[in-house]
């Protein structure tokens, strides 16, 4: 558990001397205490970014209780460097919002390692377009709202139904809404509101295997790695910067239920991972790609 002087400094700008002494000089002149700091500088290649990034994870003294007076010593850096930065407290836990249809072992998964410990956030429900998982929610005592959408639902209706997930969103303070296997593509609209603040699973068979039951798709394929991608959501349909991914090793020996259940297990791990670099500020974006700081 995190003190509440405990705080995450996250920060992009173009790459050039001095921003690791001017940042480091200036918690030092506050009187903070720096625990942990990375950074990375994408100016490798001819396609780099040229961007610099850094996370900085810090204690203030005694009498800085808040962020807000080393907010406002960056102001200087930030029209220096032309620096996007932000201060994160580490004692406040983000609040989430999880979306599924009908299948739960990505939901079961994110549910009981909140419940466990190993993912310091709060749930503050979850949605879903069937009524499946209202008893697993149950028995975790986490809201559960069920807003379906009719088979063919037209995108007037699909649109009404975001709207409700968008209000809710606000009502909540949410920070990060998690599509746990939810099987609706989003409109561009839906997906402009989420930017930044919604991840996404799916297996990495995309495009190759796109539709119904891609698991079976690749056993008939005698595929030899099963793999899972989460990624931001965007409006380009499972185009967005990517965060984690990961694969497992398959054979002959293993039928199309095993090919499914190896995925679904896959998918779990790297969408946890995803969520917990997300929550504990270690993801930066770098244009169409992200920086992850583990």
């Amino acid at each position: 558990m995190s003190s509440s002087r405990e705080f995450v400094l996250t920060l992009s700008c173009r790459d050039s001397k001095g921003i690791v002494y001017a940042v480091s000089g200036l918690l030092y002149e506050a009187g903070c205490n720096i625990l942990d700091s990375q950074q990375f500088g994408d100016v490798a290649s001819a396609h780099s970014t040229g961007l610099f990034f850094m996370r900085v994870h810090f204690e203030t003294p005694e009498d800085i209780a808040d962020a807000a007076p080393i907010e406002a010593l960056l102001d200087p850096l930030r029209a220096r460097f032309g620096m996007e930065a932000q201060i994160h407290a580490l004692s406040r836990k983000p609040r989430l919002l999880l979306m599924v249809s009908k299948f739960g072992h990505c939901l079961n998964d994110l549910l009981f390692r909140w419940q466990s410990g190993q993912l310091n956030v709060d749930i503050a429900g979850v949605v879903s377009n069937h009524p499946d998982f209202a008893d697993l929610c149950a028995s975790y005592r986490i809201p559960f709202h069920h807003l379906p959408l009719a088979a063919g639902a037209t995108a007037e209706a699909k649109r009404a139904q975001e709207q409700q997930v968008e209000r809710m969103v606000d009502a909540e303070q949410i920070d990060l809404v998690v599509l746990a296997r939810y099987m609706q593509i989003l409109s561009p609209e839906f997906c402009a509101f989420l930017k930044g603040r919604a991840i996404n699973i799916h297996h990495s068979f995309l495009p190759s295997f796109k539709g119904a039951k891609p698991y079976f798709q690749a056993h008939d394929r005698g595929v030899k790695l099963i793999g899972a991608t989460a990624h931001y959501v965007t409006a380009e349909l499972d185009e967005g910067p990517i965060i984690e991914q990961d694969v497992e090793r398959v054979d002959h020996s293993l039928s199309a239920e095993d090919f499914t259940a190896v995925g679904r297990d896959v998918e779990s791990v790297v969408l946890a991972r995803a969520v917990r670099w997300h929550v504990e500020h270690r993801v930066l974006l770098n244009g169409r790609k992200t920086v992850v700081f583990r």
